[in-house]
């Protein structure tokens, strides 16, 4: 019995997928399992320490310690505010470039 071209094709189609889940099960067994890296920014605040002793730390130094402190705390909130707008604005593009 002589089958048509159409209905060989469409036999030939129909174990497509079953050969590419035999291969992907072989290839999972036997494989090698490697794990993805994720990158993740973690924002952690040091913590601070300052020792302070009176005979060695005269009252002006402890001052221009406490100013120093200050300022640094002053630019971490500016640095924290400016990643976050870039953030921002990088998601902004992700969505422009989705919509276009």
């Amino acid at each position: 019995m002589a089958f048509s071209e159409t209905r060989i094709v469409i036999g030939g189609l129909a174990h497509v997928p079953v050969l590419i889940f035999i291969a992907n099960f072989i290839k999972g067994k036997f494989g090698i399992k490697t794990e993805e890296a994720e990158d993740n920014v973690v924002n952690i605040e040091p913590v601070k320490i300052i020792e302070v002793k009176d005979t060695l730390i005269k009252e002006g130094k402890a001052e221009t310690i406490k100013e120093l402190s200050n300022k640094l705390d002053s630019l971490e909130q500016k640095a924290d505010e400016v990643y976050e707008k870039v953030k921002k604005k990088k998601k902004d593009k992700k969505k422009k470039k989705k919509n276009n």
